[in-house]
């Protein structure tokens, strides 16, 4: 499989912008491969996850004081602004100076990256990025997070999880469930599960693997996940 559209959404999960603290080796490496096919042609609108950012304000916010979920929502998606305006600014000249919060305007961007974070609660980045997807109508979403493929069981609990290389979106809504929480760790949120397949939209999940990426933009054999 390759990318034959040269406009891509990328959902890149907060986990691996932030799993921790700010993983500035990662990043360096993820401009030089977004820059490396932006100089071939392509053109990406990239979401910022909130990761374990996130988290940690979601965590200490709900130590002091009762939160609602539409509260811890929003402190995640403010990790996502805050996660997508280090990606703008890392990528500097080469992306548009607004983050994009909106996901069902037709984006018109001039420079060849735009950068975007979380809209509104009750969903995660991944069903944003769906969004965009079908208002710019572009075929096919690169989700990348910390996990290589989709397991039919979690395996870091059953080493004899075996990886699913391509699988049906009712498949996949049997793993993920239906429903929503805040920090909720999947490798796609229910919500836009259910979006991308109500739109026939294909995703592609990869792992946080850089060479895997560009192995996948460049039309070579890799290693992840496609859901259609």
């Amino acid at each position: 499989m390759r990318a034959e559209n040269k406009t891509l959404v990328l959902s890149l999960g907060g986990s691996l912008i932030f799993p921790g603290r700010i993983d500035t080796f990662f990043l360096k490496n993820f401009k030089k491969i977004v820059l490396k096919f932006v100089r071939k042609g392509y053109r990406f609108v990239i979401y910022a996850g909130g990761g374990r950012l996130a988290r940690n304000f979601q965590d200490a916010a709900g130590k002091i004081a009762q939160l609602k979920p539409e509260d811890k929502d929003w402190l995640g998606i403010y990790a996502t602004r805050l996660n997508a305006l280090l990606l703008q600014r890392i990528f500097g000249q080469y992306a548009e100076t607004q983050v994009m919060v909106d996901p069902t305007k037709h984006a018109s961007f001039k420079k060849p990256v735009l950068i975007a974070a979380g809209w509104k609660p009750g969903w995660s980045t991944d069903y944003d990025a769906v969004l965009s997807a079908h208002a710019l109508h572009i075929p096919l979403l690169i989700n990348m997070t910390n996990v290589d493929y989709v397991y039919g069981k979690n395996p870091k609990k059953f080493k004899n999880a075996k990886p699913i290389k391509n699988m049906a979106w009712k498949e996949l809504r049997k793993i993920v469930g239906s429903g929503w929480k805040p920090g909720l760790n999947m490798p796609f949120d229910p919500v836009a599960a259910k979006a991308a397949e109500k739109i026939k939209l294909k995703v592609v999940i990869l792992g946080r693997s850089l060479a895997n990426l560009s192995d996948f933009l460049a039309g070579k054999d890799f290693k992840g996940t496609t859901i259609s």
